[in-house]
């Protein structure tokens, strides 16, 4: 079986991964207030340009799922290049109708299309996906994929955690109107921010770059024990000396077999601002 792994831009898979493993991202939409649409494609070139223009935007801009169509053109395109079957990892579906989209458009071609709402975000979503393909190239089926999936999922072994810089961001794009108390407009303030069943969750307000790094791993620090095996995607908005000083700090409690950098694309950065540093864990042992 040829399978083709599909995630959505809200996944903010490193570069060189969509090659090695064989991924493809389909692009949710930026509606600036003039109504101007872009898609949310992942170049470092795109990306360091969006970086600038929302800084300078007076407002910030509005997004928008891909529509069915787009999904189902390219569930198309994969059959017409010899896959058998198409596996999607999208964005958690409180956050965003891209996995309400995936589906529909997978009962509408003749090509089996199997979708997972991850319930995650940015940088943690390629890690399920990354071990989807490393397991179909050890001859396992979609189905012993999903499996394993499910359980790690619920043994939460993949975790998006992070702080932003400016909070206001999160709460104009109506994804923690709940948490509006947790806006602070003080000078260095972070808000720390974690995804818990699908949903964004602010844990935390800190002054600084330094605690807010400990705020991200003392929240990892509640269900993986420290000296514990992962593999990290570190994720930052226009600000790579944060995440790197985040990485650096990670190593000194846990062990990390293999890490990443990755920036974060045009529709995470739309609704956590520039300034924005975290990571996307999976644990690999946890260490008792």
């Amino acid at each position: 079986m040829k399978v083709k792994i599909l995630v959505d831009s809200t996944a903010d898979v490193p570069f060189s991964w969509m090659e090695k493993y064989d991924m493809d991202s389909i692009p949710l939409y930026v509606v600036w207030e003039d109504g101007t649409t872009e898609p949310d494609e992942r170049t470092p070139e795109e990306i360091q340009s969006f970086y600038r223009r929302i800084k300078e935007a007076i407002s910030v801009p509005r997004t928008s799922q891909p529509s069915v169509e787009d999904f189902k053109k390219r569930y198309l395109e994969y059959k017409e290049k010899g896959y058998d079957e198409v596996l999607v990892f999208t964005i958690s579906s409180k956050l965003s109708g891209t996995y309400n989209s995936a589906v529909l458009a997978s009962k509408e071609v003749d090509i089996p299309v199997r979708v997972v709402d991850t319930q995650l975000a940015s940088g943690v979503v390629p890690l399920p996906a990354r071990v989807a393909r490393e397991m179909l190239e050890k001859g396992a089926t979609v189905e012993e994929v999903l499996k394993e999936l499910d359980e790690r999922m619920k043994n939460k072994d993949f975790k998006a955690i992070f702080y932003v810089s400016d909070f206001n961001y999160l709460v104009k794009g109506g994804r923690v109107t709940k948490f509006q108390g947790f806006v602070g407009n003080l000078l260095k303030i972070r808000v720390c921010v974690h995804i818990e069943n699908g949903e964004l969750i602010p844990y935390r307000k800190v002054r600084g770059d330094k605690r807010a790094i400990e705020a991200l791993i003392d929240k990892l620090r509640e269900d993986t024990p420290e000296g514990s095996r992962l593999r990290v995607i570190g994720v930052h908005s226009d600000c790579e000396v944060g995440v790197v000083e985040l990485l650096n700090t990670l190593r000194k409690s846990y062990e990390i077999v293999d890490e990443i950098i990755s920036p974060m694309g045009k529709i995470i950065t739309t609704h956590v601002g520039p300034g924005t540093v975290g990571f996307g864990i999976e644990v690999l042992e946890r260490r008792r």
